[in-house]
């Protein structure tokens, strides 16, 4: 993040406001506004949480020009670390964030820092990327389900989050074609592995030969290679920090296009849990 951070808009700074108000109680938001060096009138009471943030975050741009506090109290507010054991909290409060930061071209990696990302103009400009990306993977006749994850919402960012809601697609058929738990590369291992008793719950051939039962495994480790490129398992959000580019999106869903078809013709084998 650059040193001087352009202020937010006082409509931006109200939906700002509001996308935190769940992340903290009232009492601990007193400590959270502290401890980024914020300012409010009186304890807060009579104000609801939204309404204090919003007061503070304000206060803050009036006196020093700038949006680097309102980042400082997001980045803050939204530690990791403070939402231990809720995950699914954490990723719903940095998605509807990360909404408001695409405009500004930063986004709140799930470890907390923050990361450049191609900035977002437009909510038409995010809907011509889901257009002009779907209209590829159709030429190349990529898999139904992973045209699903071309939608405007998910490309507003940048073209990480389609791939990874891709790949999340092919752990839910994995559970699907085998009634086993578990995800991602774990998944995979234990879905296509021929283990000791040299049959995995999933086939994509008759294991017959040394060459199909190399094929099985060099699936599986395409599987796992691909899981661990582009899924968190524990927090289910992005790995690495790097924004991708239209072509290796193009790519990428074009691998998790194939990884869906073998798994269509993938056979359930006798092997029990």
């Amino acid at each position: 993040m650059p040193q001087k951070e352009s202020p937010f808009s006082e409509v931006d700074l109200g939906t700002l406001a509001k996308c935190l108000d769940g992340a903290a109680t009232h009492k601990e938001l007193g400590s959270l506004i502290r401890d980024v060096g914020l300012h409010e009138c009186g304890d807060g009471s009579g104000y609801s949480k939204w309404q204090r943030i919003y007061n503070a975050l304000a206060h803050a741009q009036n006196q020093t020009r700038t949006g680097n506090l309102a980042m400082k109290f997001i980045q803050t507010a939204l530690s990791p670390k403070r939402f231990l054991n809720r995950a699914g909290e954490f990723d719903s409060l940095r998605t509807v964030v990360n909404e408001i930061l695409a405009f500004r071209g930063w986004h709140l990696h799930g470890n907390g820092k923050f990361g450049p990302v191609v900035k977002a103009t437009t909510i038409d400009e995010a809907k011509e990327r889901a257009a002009r990306l779907r209209s590829e993977l159709e030429r190349r006749r990529v898999h139904a389900d992973v045209l699903a994850f071309c939608r405007a919402e998910l490309l507003q960012e940048n073209y990480f989050h389609a791939v990874l809601e891709a790949t999340k697609s092919v752990s839910e058929k994995l559970r699907a074609k085998t009634s086993l738990t578990g995800d991602a590369g774990e998944l995979a291992m234990k879905t296509l592995s021929l283990g000791q008793a040299g049959m995995p719950f999933l086939a994509f051939n008759p294991l017959v030969t040394e060459t199909d039962k190399s094929e099985q495994s060099g699936l599986m480790n395409l599987f796992i290679g691909m899981f661990g490129a582009f899924r968190n398992v524990t927090a289910h959000g992005p790995k690495v920090n790097w924004v991708i580019t239209e072509h290796d999106a193009l790519d990428l869903m074009t691998l998790a296009s194939m990884l869906h078809r073998r798994l269509d013709a993938a056979v359930r084998t006798a092997r029990q849990a």
